[in-house]
């Protein structure tokens, strides 16, 4: 199988013995470069290539119905964006699953780990020749991951108004509440 900054389907390449051993052989991409297995695979070439151009003919066919969405993943997070923990590729593949196209989560390509809010823009690997590119809209509610898909900035400072209500909420304090009494007006 074709594998990606490594080589084509037929190539020949050198490989540490734990990439071999761990991945590569496992997961059936490759075989031992031995005599049995090159005669084995010139055999099965043409097969080989016809389900790989099948494997990428599907793949473009989910990159038509991919590329380009924006998803939304609701997280508790801090007052200044931080999140109460991260977002995983099997929380990006689920949510990807919800919108109606299943993936698997080793396809999704994290750079770097997702720990805050905000719009994030990742690499779905759906063949080594096809690449999607989604973006996931993090947030701590509905209303924020609107605003963000808008463009806003929801950790910027307050506004007047907002800063101006709490000032006001400062000044006039509730009167104490007396036991027993009802909470509804007289």
């Amino acid at each position: 199988e074709r594998i990606r900054k490594l080589g084509q389907m037929g190539d020949v390449v050198n490989v540490k013995d734990g990439f071999a051993r761990n991945f590569l052989l496992p997961q059936k991409k490759a075989l031992r470069a031995t005599d049995d297995n090159r005669t084995k695979y010139e055999s099965e070439k043409k097969h080989l290539e016809a389900r790989n151009l099948e494997a990428c003919a599907d793949a473009e066919k989910v990159l038509a119905r991919l590329d380009g969405k924006s998803f939304v993943l609701l997280r508790q997070a801090g007052e200044s964006g931080q999140l109460y923990g991260s977002v995983t590729t099997r929380d990006i593949a689920t949510q990807v699953g919800a919108g109606g196209v299943e993936i698997n989560r080793s396809q999704v390509t994290l750079d770097k780990p997702i720990k805050e809010i905000g719009l994030h823009k990742l690499q779905v690997l759906l063949h080594a020749d096809v690449i999607a590119h989604i973006t996931l809209n993090v947030a701590r509610t509905p209303d924020e991951a609107e605003r963000q898909a808008r463009g806003e900035n929801v950790l910027a400072e307050k506004t007047d108004a907002e800063v101006a209500l709490l000032a006001a909420e400062e000044v006039f304090e509730k009167p104490p509440q007396i036991e027993g009494e009802d909470e509804k007006p007289a």
